[in-house]
């Protein structure tokens, strides 16, 4: 018989609080409702947890530190261009990745609040991020055009009717909208040898 480790419980507990967040929100949550639904007492979630405010954070926690790591790659670049494909690339891998909680970001306030909380909050990563596609200083056309595109991206991601969508094709089309509205150029298509022995599928190459 397998023992459940502390940090295993932690992990599930996670899971399970973004589920329900996910079909009640944040809100409507409650610390008894998620220890119901692990199958634990209040008091076990209690030792990871001390609050429901404790719980959202580190659920949103993974996807933000992810954010701040690919900003960090992205700036590091030595070109705009490549600094520019390294950002939008990296920020559609975690709406991609995180799609239950990108679709919490955009309708939950709760969540939001989370964010505001923990690391930098929601102003200074878009502030950092717009910085990364448009520059510091950018024009304000400019600038709208990076929230644009951001937005965008992040609410298609997120959104119910692609949740059964093929990851891969999901990351392509976001990546893809999202290079027409940066301006960037169009990625040139490339063969990709299948593994099955099937026919080779199209794949963008981001060397441009």
């Amino acid at each position: 018989m397998t023992v459940e480790t502390a940090e295993d419980t932690r992990s599930r507990l996670l899971a399970t609080a973004l589920t329900l967040f996910s079909t009640h929100g944040v809100g409507g949550t409650s610390l008894q409702m998620i220890a119901d639904e692990l199958g634990v007492t209040k008091a076990a979630v209690y030792y990871h947890f001390k609050t429901k405010d404790q719980i959202t954070e580190a659920v949103a926690a993974p996807a933000l530190q992810e954010l701040i790591e690919r900003m960090a790659e992205a700036g590091a670049q030595r070109t705009r261009g490549a600094q520019i494909d390294h950002a939008l690339s990296g920020f559609v891998d975690i709406v991609v990745r995180y799609r239950s909680l990108i679709a919490l970001f955009n309708s939950d306030p709760g969540i939001m609040r989370a964010i505001d909380r923990s690391l930098d909050g929601v102003e200074n990563l878009a502030a950092r991020m717009r910085a990364l596609l448009v520059g510091p200083d950018a024009e304000l056309a400019a600038a709208l055009t990076a929230n644009v595109a951001l937005a965008g991206i992040a609410l298609a991601g997120g959104a119910p009717e692609q949740a059964d969508l093929d990851d891969d094709v999901l990351r392509e089309h976001l990546i893809d909208i999202g290079r027409r509205l940066l301006g960037r150029p169009k990625r040139r298509a490339r063969s990709v040898a299948p593994r099955d022995g099937g026919q080779p599928s199209r794949a963008a190459d981001t060397t441009t």
